[in-house]
C-alpha cells in the first residue's frame, strides 16, 4: 500500500508476533532524520490489579481500518514513511501488541506524527482486549 508523499506505507493486523526491528528498517528512508518507533507492550497491571495476559479480538474490518489510518498519516506533508501493525490473539505480559513507526525529515515532526498515529489507531481500530487478572477474573476493555 502507498500514499502520495510518503515513500513507504504499510499496515497489517496479525496473529503472529510483531517484529519491531523489521518494521523500523522498513520505515528508515534516506531522507528521514527522525524515525520514531512506538511499542505498545502488554503490562503486568491495570488500575491496581495484576494482569497475567491479554486477548485481542479484531473485527474483520480491522485491517482495512488500520490501512485507512496509516494512509491518512502518510498523506501528511512532513511524513516520509509510516508503518503500523497490531497483533490479535492471546498475548503474555511483555509481548508487543502494537508497533507504529513514522519517519520525517526532522525529529519533532516524527514524534508529533507518531503520537497522532497511535492516538488515532486506539480511537478507531475495531480491536478489543480482554484482560485476564491474577485472581482468575477477566474483563473486556473498550468493547461496544
Amino acid at each position: 500500500m502507498r500514499a502520495t508523499g510518503a515513500a513507504v506505507v504499510h499496515a497489517a493486523v496479525s496473529a503472529e508476533p510483531l517484529d519491531a526491528d523489521a518494521l523500523w528498517a522498513r520505515a528508515a528512508v534516506p531522507r528521514a532524520g527522525g524515525v520514531v518507533v512506538f511499542h505498545g507492550v502488554v503490562r503486568d497491571h491495570d488500575h491496581g490489579r495484576a494482569v497475567t495476559s491479554l486477548e485481542y479480538a479484531g473485527h474483520p474490518t480491522a485491517g482495512g481500518v488500520l490501512a485507512e489510518v496509516v494512509a491518512e498519516t502518510a498523506a501528511e506533508p512532513e511524513v516520509l514513511a509510516v508503518v503500523a501493525e497490531h497483533r490479535v490473539g492471546t498475548l503474555a505480559v511483555g509481548d508487543t501488541a502494537l508497533v507504529a513507526v513514522v519517519a520525517c525529515a526532522h525529529r519533532g515532526a516524527a514524534f508529533e506524527a507518531c503520537g497522532r498515529l497511535v492516538d488515532e489507531i486506539k480511537r478507531r481500530l475495531p480491536v478489543w482486549k480482554r484482560q485476564v487478572f491474577a485472581d482468575g477474573t477477566d474483563e473486556w476493555v473498550d468493547c461496544p
